[in-house]
């Protein structure tokens, strides 16, 4: 199986200005996104950025940059802008990795591409994995999704899915009887569906629960769901996610120095 990873990056932010630079011990955090997709085994790593001073970066850094429109409102239509712009076949698995994610484990972005390789009806693959506490399962902010017997996402959403009808307890959420799944904004997609999504028009959906897979769904094309038994490392949102980032960076580059 071969794939490439693309990283989009926008200097832009609301909440932490200047975010792709923000420093993770010595290199920009997109750097360190990019040697972790690196070690995923992708046949190239792409940081594709509206910014000259992002891919001046990444270029210190010997990485393979691409500098695409500012007018993008998604990471994904920089994707679609960068697939046309590398001349990728239609066939060619593009995963998705956000420029904010330094700790992503590079096994799950190999699953990821893995899982869309293995399903060649989805147009889309995409990672999950299970909830077994209260707080995650009823936080907004935790996106959680529910699929079908084969393992396609049927659903996306950020209220507490599947609900039972007669309610719930806490220990409910401890049983493989009530299926819960948080999902991980972890995403592959073929290149050729990359240069469809741009034209397909934006659902109801997702702008009431502000999901941009829900167009994939809306539109009727199938994403495959993987499941891991471990979370995602957190990404970085706020100025207190940068600094929790950097420290457990820090930990875990001890770790690999320690005997």
């Amino acid at each position: 199986m071969g794939f490439v990873v693309i990283i989009p990056a926008r200097y832009a932010s609301t909440r932490l200005p200047a975010k792709p630079l923000a420093d993770i011990h010595g290199k920009p955090m997109v750097v360190r996104v990019a040697e972790r997709a690196v070690l995923s085994g992708a046949d190239s790593v792409w940081i594709v950025a509206d910014d000259e001073r992002i891919t001046a970066a990444a270029h210190a850094h010997g990485h393979t940059t691409l500098l695409t429109g500012t007018h993008h409102t998604s990471g994904t239509g920089r994707l679609a802008e960068a697939v046309d712009a590398l001349a990728l076949n239609d066939d060619c698995i593009v995963v998705n990795v956000q420029g904010d994610e330094p700790l992503i484990d590079p096994q799950l972005i190999r699953t990821v591409a893995q899982e869309l390789a293995d399903h060649p009806e989805s147009a889309v693959a995409t990672l999950c994995h299970p909830i077994h506490d209260e707080d995650s399962f009823l936080n907004p902010n935790h996106v959680k999704v529910v699929m079908d017997q084969a393992g396609h996402a049927l659903y996306f959403s950020r209220a507490p899915i599947p609900c039972p009808r007669d309610g719930w307890r806490h220990s409910s959420l401890q049983s493989d009887a009530l299926p819960i799944y948080r999902h991980i904004g972890l995403y592959a997609y073929r290149a050729g569906f990359l240069r469809q999504y741009n034209q397909l028009p934006a659902s109801p959906l997702e702008h009431i629960e502000s999901l941009e897979q829900l167009r994939v769904l809306w539109h009727g094309y199938s994403i495959s769901v993987a499941i891991s038994q471990l979370p995602a490392a957190p990404g970085v949102d706020t100025s207190s996610d940068l600094e929790l980032a950097r420290t457990q960076f820090a930990s875990s580059l001890l770790s690999t120095l320690t005997p």
